[in-house]
């Protein structure tokens, strides 16, 4: 499985953004996908995460900010961030993980990261 992610930038505090996460390889098999951020100074953190069936779970600190979405058909995940805040600043990852590796608790797939700056 290969993540590619996009949509990073710089954007003033309560603006909006919105990332994607396109799979390929194996994708059929993934039956779990989520964001994760990492600030600097900070260990990654799950921001939300959404399951095949359309379950999405968040981070207290996003809960009515942040969406969760996912294309099946396209097999890409997205994350649409609203009235962002100068602490929602940090590369986010997102992961895509197997029925195995739900199964074991093994990590998964992780795409590159890409950066989100919230400043004015």
């Amino acid at each position: 499985v290969q993540l590619q992610a996009s949509g990073g930038g710089l954007v003033q505090p309560g603006g909006s953004l919105r990332l994607s996460c396109a799979a390929s390889g194996s994708a059929f098999s993934i039956v779990h996908m989520g964001w994760y951020r990492q600030a600097p100074g900070k260990q990654r953190e799950l921001v939300a995460s959404i399951i095949s069936a359309g379950s999405t779970n968040y981070a207290d600190s996003v809960k009515g900010r942040f969406t969760i979405s996912r294309d099946n058909a396209k097999n890409t995940v997205f994350l649409q961030m609203n009235s962002l805040k100068p602490e929602d600043t940090a590369v986010y990852y997102c992961n895509a993980r197997r029925r195995l590796d739900v199964l074991y608790s093994w990590p998964g797939f992780w795409g590159q990261g890409t950066l989100v700056t919230v400043s004015s």
